[in-house]
């Protein structure tokens, strides 16, 4: 059984899902999912992207800290994450991206990894 911290943390999956692979920090500008690396940004369209897993978090004191994590993998082999608020405080470019992406049937099962 996992304890109720590693199972709630943001901060803690974020880890384990870096060292699966996923180094990259994603981000959406003009439509399109970049790497927010310093030095060489690529960026895909949600034809090069999959939803490999998901995350839910809910805040322990106040449903608006509620926020989604998502692992991603482009069509060049980049993993990464990218995340949103649920509700008011949601990144509309970000949900807009993730949805494209699911329209094309390109979300995996939760845990098919």
């Amino acid at each position: 059984m996992q304890d109720k911290e590693e199972m709630t943390s943001m901060t803690t999956v974020e880890k384990k899902l870096k060292s699966q692979g996923y180094t990259h920090d994603f981000t959406v500008k003009d439509g399109r999912l970049t790497t927010m690396d310093n030095d060489s940004a690529r960026t895909f369209s949600p034809e090069e992207a999959t939803i490999v897993d998901y995350f839910r978090f809910e805040g322990e004191s106040n449903p608006d800290d509620a926020a989604i994590l998502y692992a991603v993998e482009t069509a060049d082999g980049a993993k990464g994450t990218i995340s949103s608020a649920y509700g008011a405080y949601a990144n509309g470019d970000v949900d807009q991206f993730i949805l494209q992406i699911e329209s094309l049937g390109k979300n995996l099962m939760k845990g098919k990894k």
